[in-house]
């Protein structure tokens, strides 16, 4: 197994194996398979694609009226369009009759760099997260993603599952560690009370990466994967503040309904719980590679470190 894994490839190879056994599975494209990674499984499961072409609103209702007649299509699309042009059909094809969809948003986030605003999707979270009905995910590294894939190819309920295009690093070391149910972050550092990080997806490496540089500091930091956005670890959460002097959520989205308005709304009835969202501000973002764009907006790990170390240490 790799140290490094790019989540679209592990998710076409997965998607192979379980269309091995279960040949009602299928993919359907909007003109993206090469983004999607899915040029594999075109070649070896050319009977279980349909290429919509670019047409992400017909994706989404062909997918729904296939899963009404007992296939369990995922549909591959941009994130910043399944969640934008596609996002009535989501609500009313999909979501609103608990149909057996899976909507796989390639390219999540920043992943576009230089093609700008209209390719970002840096507010699918809050929109998706709203619908009712409909799961929500974000895989860490290439064992969430696989273990994640086996849990979607059996569920009968609609999800939706953001993915970006960085080979990330490795988190876990098996598919059982890395997901178990949907609902239940896992608690990834767990060395101190001065602080947590909950994050999910591409941007708990940075997390993690954030926690070692104040270790060196005495600053000990607990980092969490949230797993899934919706449903959320309500009672993880709540041991969390319980447990720790302060809360800082990261994601590669608007700072505006996504992973920290979901803490946020959980924590603040409580009233006791110190909390920094971090994301990106209410602006259109800047163009430049994902690295370049972290590091503008001080989201890289140096920037997240000192940060931390201001609010605590003032």
């Amino acid at each position: 197994m790799s140290d490094k894994a790019k989540i679209g490839e592990v998710i076409c190879k997965k998607l192979i194996e379980l269309t091995d056994k279960d040949t009602n599975l299928l993919a359907i494209t909007s003109d993206s398979r090469g983004s999607a990674a899915l040029t594999p499984f075109a070649e070896e499961k050319p009977n279980n694609l349909i290429e919509m072409g670019i047409a992400e609103q017909n994706a989404v209702t062909v997918a729904a009226g296939l899963a009404h007649s007992g296939k369990r299509p995922f549909v591959f699309s941009p994130a910043a369009f399944l969640t934008m042009r596609s996002i009535e059909q989501v609500k009313d094809d999909v979501a609103y009759s608990n149909t057996n969809v899976k909507l796989i948003g390639i390219s999540g986030g920043n992943s576009y760099s230089y093609l700008g605003a209209t390719h970002h999707s840096l507010q699918d979270l809050a929109i998706t997260r709203a619908i009712p009905n409909l799961e929500v995910y974000m895989p860490t590294d290439q064992y969430q993603a696989k273990s994640l894939m086996k849990y979607l190819a059996t569920s009968d309920k609609p999800a939706y599952v953001r993915i970006g295009k960085m080979a990330l690093p490795n988190i876990y070391q098996d598919e059982n560690q890395a997901f178990s149910s949907p609902g239940h972050a896992n608690i990834v550092i767990n060395n101190g009370t001065d602080a947590t990080i909950i994050t999910m997806g591409e941007t708990l490496f940075i997390a993690k990466k954030a926690a070692q540089l104040l270790k060196k500091q005495g600053i000990h930091i607990q980092v969490i994967d949230l797993v899934s956005l919706k449903p959320l670890d309500y009672k993880l959460l709540n041991q969390i503040a319980d447990n720790t002097k302060m809360v800082i959520t990261l994601e590669e989205h608007s700072i505006y309904g996504g992973l920290g308005s979901a803490v946020a709304e959980t924590l603040s009835s409580r009233g006791d719980t110190k909390l920094h969202i971090m994301g990106f501000p209410d602006e259109p973002i800047i163009a430049g590679t994902q690295d370049e764009v972290f590091a503008y907006y001080e989201m890289d790990a140096e920037s997240i470190s000192k940060k931390i170390t201001q609010w605590i240490r003032p």
